[in-house]
């Protein structure tokens, strides 16, 4: 692969991720421009990557390398990239090395953008991230927190680590798809809930459950990958954000339906990977509720909370849209995990149904899954065992298919 590193002070973040991309066994030639050796010398790049470094189309001019590097990549990647190289790329210009390389790639490019948050949010570079995307170029969005100096906003470099999932899953896409395939959710705008909401009993304790958010989390990272914009509401999650995905953060599940009905007001699709708790407190106890000296227990009454999943399935801002639930069921007297999911998906009226089997507990906090996925056709899929992520990526797999 090829890592372009421009000239921003967010360059130092590059080799924490070259060093994910060599450990893990990739080959990788660094391609820095000008701007960028004033802020990381090539022999850190020539170091860190075991090749030597140039951002001249003039060094090793026999070998053609502004034509051969991005003829022989798998994947080319440039983190950060600038509003200037940005620019330079979307206008088809080459005047180094690096833009050279991006203009004879015929693999996936992905671009992870790192700038003031004025430059970001400028016409010019709203039109030239367009551009890019039209032409299936992954840009990812930048994450908000602190920027060079005092300034705080949107256009800080993802996470090193979070941009290496999402450059890995448009590799393991891209060994088995079409390059126009890998970027099949270009120019769509998806939601996706994760986490398990929490009902408030007392200052100190909750109503809650078990859901991590990990699928919810690989379900926003698989549609980045794609090139999809994410938004993704997540409840009560101890996880890093997905790079260039923008973050919701809510508690309650009165705070999830209204985070959830916001976004997917301009969605194509939503995935509702959260688990919202199905009741709440009639009441909630403003100070600790303490210990009875008699050892008796409090009656806490409960009501129902509303159904998120039956409300935007019965209630579409967009008729086009593609809605996904998912059902976490045990079986029981009355029917089997599939016939209770089955029934569950006529009643909620969504497009898709993940129906996991979580009898003793399996899934919750695991790194694998497995799933059956009902449509709403008579359609079922069988998922075997394996990654959150593997499984993320077939639910969009099915999502594109009703999409199209």
């Amino acid at each position: 692969m090829v890592l372009g590193v421009s000239g921003g002070i967010a360059a130092y973040k590059a080799c924490e991720l070259l060093r994910h991309f060599t450990e893990s066994g990739h080959d990788v030639t660094v391609v820095p421009t000008a701007a960028a050796l004033e802020f990381v010398g090539a022999p850190t790049w020539a170091a860190l990557s075991g090749k030597p470094v140039s951002a001249e189309v003039w060094t090793g001019v026999h070998e053609v390398p502004h034509v051969r590097l991005g003829q022989s990549a798998d994947l080319v990647i440039v983190a950060p990239a600038t509003a200037d190289l940005m620019a330079k790329a979307a206008h088809g210009l080459a005047d180094d090395l690096l833009t050279n390389t991006l203009l004879t790639a015929r693999c996936p490019v992905v671009l992870a953008p790192a700038m003031h948050t004025e430059m970001w949010e400028h016409p010019a570079t709203t039109a030239n991230v367009a551009t890019l995307r039209s032409r299936g170029v992954i840009v990812i969005e930048p994450a908000e927190g602190r920027l060079t100096g005092a300034d705080t906003g949107k256009g800080r470099l993802p996470d090193p680590d979070e941009i290496f999932e999402v450059a890995r899953d448009v590799l393991a896409r891209s060994q088995s798809a079409t390059v126009t395939a890998v970027h099949d959710l270009a120019g769509r705008q998806v939601v996706v809930s994760a986490g398990g909401t929490r009902e408030r009993l007392d200052p100190v304790r909750f109503l809650g459950n078990r859901s991590s958010g990990r699928q919810g989390y690989a379900l926003a990272r698989a549609a980045a990958a794609r090139g999809a914009e994410v938004t993704l509401v997540a409840a009560n999650v101890a996880l890093p954000d997905p790079a260039g995905v923008k973050v919701v953060r809510v508690e309650s599940t009165a705070e999830l339906r209204d985070a959830v009905l916001s976004a997917a007001a301009s969605a194509d699709a939503v995935v509702m990977a959260a688990a919202p708790a199905d009741f709440r407190p009639v009441t909630t106890s403003e100070v600790k509720i303490k210990k009875a000296d008699d050892g008796s227990a409090p009656a806490i009454t409960l009501q129902q909370n509303p159904d998120i999943l039956k409300e935007i399935s019965t209630h579409r801002a967009r008729p086009e849209s593609v809605i996904v639930g998912f059902a976490a069921e045990t079986g029981d007297a009355t029917g089997s995990v599939l016939d209770l999911a089955r029934a569950k998906l006529a009643r909620k009226g969504c497009d898709l149904l993940v129906v996991n089997d979580v009898s003793g507990g399996a899934v919750f906090g695991s790194t694998d899954n497995e799933a059956v996925i009902l449509g709403a056709d008579g359609s079922a899929v069988d998922v075997p065992h394996g990654s959150k992520s593997a499984l993320a990526h077939l639910i969009w797999d099915q999502v594109v298919t009703r999409l199209s």
